[in-house]
């Protein structure tokens, strides 16, 4: 017995997306399917579309979701039908040394069920296999996923507002707190004021930072940053901002001690390192090219540190149950990520507003 529903399919490089009817498979052991109530818009999905970044086709694109579990496996524990969940695109084994100890970003075991010896899950009108991106798969009306891939969270959070602890939130705050572990005190840049620049900032708040300079060339962009608890911002669009890295070291004061770069490009990475403090750490959270490259100016006597960071080295287990509580006690921002909704059937125009730089997270909405 198979489960329908409607997903919007990457089927070629260059083209749009497809709203089709296509089959989930009946969870198997461990497996769990959800039911989503919304989906966010992410630049990781966006960057699939014109084959710059490789998955295999034919795909679902999404990864940000929350929902309601619908239905479950055997040997699932810990999540029942009815269930309020946040899906996790790096579901964690447990069991590799990365788990252990406590960094289940790293998870060796952390790619979707067909990468993993196991039948492709998902199938189109006429039967071909789809594939399974980050898992999850999230532009669908419904999910099959990995029951280690959904974080049960309380009925009452709205599921448009939990959907994007998903992905931005946990990435942006898990980068200040867990990958970088900014000390209270310090100066913070953050290059790049998107969705997870917002939560960089906002995380940087929450730690102590005493300055959080904003830097992005969308003017939406830094009004939303001084919301989220930016002291200064910098339009790097402005002729006057001259050398950005030579502008966040002036308003800081010789350089910060932190540098977020949330952009993904070579010379937004080159900025941060060059904006630096000695001793400073710069790290890269924006979504790099594969096998693309970087060039630094040679300044380690300083002891500068650069820093990979994926999911904001977070531990989704421990860290969406927080997150949410910040929420409820007014300490974080969340409900104001979500500045655009849409319906499945508009997740072509959904991206191409994201590609066109307006401030904020799109969030798609199911009935």
């Amino acid at each position: 017995m198979t489960i329908q529903t409607k997903a919007a399919l990457l089927r070629a490089y260059g083209e749009p997306l497809r709203i089709e009817a296509i089959t989930l498979d009946e969870p198997g052991p461990g497996e769990v399917v959800v039911r989503l109530g919304a989906t966010g818009v992410c630049h990781s999905d966006f960057h699939m579309l014109d084959g710059g970044f490789k998955t295999p086709l034919p795909t679902v694109l999404g990864h940000e979701g929350a929902g309601v579990v619908e239905a479950v496996g055997p040997e699932v524990r810990g999540v029942a039908v009815g269930d309020h969940v946040v899906l996790s695109w790096i579901p964690s084994c447990g069991r590799c040394r990365y788990c252990v100890e406590g960094r289940p970003a790293l998870c060796v075991d952390r790619q979707g069920v067909e990468r993993r010896g196991g039948p492709v899950r998902m199938h189109d009108a006429g039967g071909k296999d789809i594939h399974q991106f980050l898992d999850t798969s999230a532009f669908a009306e419904r999910v099959l996923v990995r029951a280690e891939g959904v974080i049960p969270i309380a009925a009452d959070v709205p599921l448009e507002t939990a959907a994007l602890v998903g992905c931005a939130v946990l990435t942006g705050i898990g980068a200040v707190a867990r990958t970088a572990r900014v000390e209270a005190g310090s100066g913070v840049a953050v290059i790049g004021c998107g969705g997870v620049g917002l939560n960089v900032i906002q995380g940087a708040r929450l730690v102590g930072a005493a300055h959080i300079i904003a830097v992005d060339r969308r003017p939406a962009a830094l009004a939303l940053a001084r919301e989220f608890g930016a002291t200064e911002t910098l339009d790097s669009s402005d002729p006057a901002a001259g050398d950005v890295a030579r502008a966040i070291r002036k308003l800081s004061g010789g350089g910060v001690d932190y540098a977020f770069e949330v952009v993904g490009r070579p010379e937004t990475i080159a900025t941060a390192w060059e904006s630096l403090a000695p001793g400073g750490t710069a790290v890269v959270v924006g979504l790099t090219k594969q096998n693309g490259q970087v060039t630094l100016r040679s300044d380690f006597l300083s002891e500068k540190k650069l820093l990979g960071c994926i999911f904001g080295s977070s531990v989704p287990r421990v860290d969406v149950p927080r997150v949410l509580e910040l929420y409820r006690l007014g300490r974080l921002k969340l409900d104001e990520l979500a500045t655009r909704r849409y319906r499945l059937d508009e997740v072509n125009a959904a991206l191409a507003v994201l590609d066109g730089g307006e401030a904020g997270r799109g969030v798609i909405v199911f009935e």
